[in-house]
């Protein structure tokens, strides 16, 4: 369906966990954390019952993310429950890649279309840093075992901090040389733990891999269902690609919405505006009412995002609108998300 803005929404990325099998410095902290109680989280037949809603809405694109997702028990079984839906085109997973080698075969016979798996170094030690574990060879594996299935795409996610060497950049990207891998780096967010932390540019990242490489060609197809721009490097199988959603802004293609573990539809990262699906799904609402609800959802969604107003300290609601069409009125504090990535699906 189409929002106020014109932008065609088709991508839902849906948080089944809060719960991680690592801590990684930009997403969660090291202890003291408080988990969505099992009562309190979706069923997967809460989330069968959404993802019918949300297809019924011209939404197409799912994205299983968490937390770390492969932690809750037989997720195999509602990935390829959403894939039998009707309108539901392409169904994908976000991963650290822990449990890939376990996991792997049952996620390929569900039907799942594509594998994104988080790494931001192939060092040793600097893994046990970013992620408190020392549990880089897992991951290793699991992005091994997954490259054995040609029909499933491969991508590694990379959030590239400015306290990390240049070689953990150029060491990600030459996985891409050999292999039918694209590598991704994403701009660190400034939510939750984030809003801590500096990450490297994307304009930094194209000087060390061009004075590694050589020149890289922007590649114009498209590759996935999410606002990742790529690039061509001359001998090499896989793209290496950037979200950068604050410093390169994309909010006008903006396509997608998210929903919680706990059933929070968010129509976008920055805001903490939405619905909580879930008290609607179990105080008795009918199909048709959940379709209305979720279309208010996304007829609601902002037109962008304000992370770097919020960096200065200049916050304002880019919903209150006069007639000319100018910003208009100052956005309290409280209108923002305050939590982290790991509990509204990063």
């Amino acid at each position: 369906m189409l929002d106020e803005f014109n932008r065609e929404i088709d991508y839902v990325r849906i948080s089944v966990t809060d719960r991680c099998n690592l801590r990684c410095v930009y997403c969660m902290p090291e202890k003291g954390l408080d988990f969505i109680s099992h009562e309190e989280i979706l069923t997967y037949e809460e989330i069968i019952r959404l993802c019918k809603s949300f297809a019924r809405l011209g939404i197409s694109k799912v994205k299983i993310t968490g937390g770390e997702p492969l932690v809750r028990k037989d997720l195999p079984f509602l990935i390829k429950s959403i894939k039998e839906i009707d309108g539901i085109e392409n169904v994908t997973l976000t991963t650290n890649g822990i449990e890939l080698p376990s996991q792997i075969e049952e996620l390929v016979r569900a039907g799942i279309d594509s594998i994104n798996v988080s790494l931001d170094t192939l060092n040793k030690e600097h893994f046990k840093k970013l992620t408190r574990f020392d549990k880089i060879d897992q991951v290793l594996k699991g992005i091994k075992e997954a490259l054995k299935y040609e029909n499933v795409s491969l991508k590694l996610n990379c959030v590239p901090l400015n306290t990390q060497d240049e070689e953990d950049v150029l060491n990600l990207v030459a996985l891409a040389k050999d292999n039918l891998i694209h590598v991704r780096f994403i701009e660190v967010m400034p939510i939750g733990m984030g809003r801590e932390l500096e990450g490297l540019t994307e304009d930094d990242i194209k000087n060390l891999i061009i004075s590694k490489y050589g020149p890289i060609t922007p590649y114009k197809a498209k590759l996935g269902n999410g606002p990742a721009h790529y690039y061509k490097l001359d001998g090499f199988k896989g793209k290496v690609g950037f979200i950068s959603a604050v410093s390169h802004k994309f909010c006008s293609s903006c396509n997608r919405i998210r929903l919680t573990a706990d059933g929070y539809l968010k129509n976008c990262l920055q805001y903490a505006s939405g619905r909580n699906l879930k008290e609607l799904i179990r105080s008795g609402l009918t199909d048709d009412q959940l379709v209305e609800v979720i279309r208010l959802t996304i007829n609601e969604k902002p037109k962008e995002h304000q992370f770097d107003e919020y960096n200065k300290k200049k916050i304002v609601d880019i919903r209150d609108k006069d007639k000319k069409g100018d910003i208009s009125s100052n956005l309290d504090i409280d209108d923002l998300e305050s939590r982290r990535m790991s509990q509204i699906g990063g």
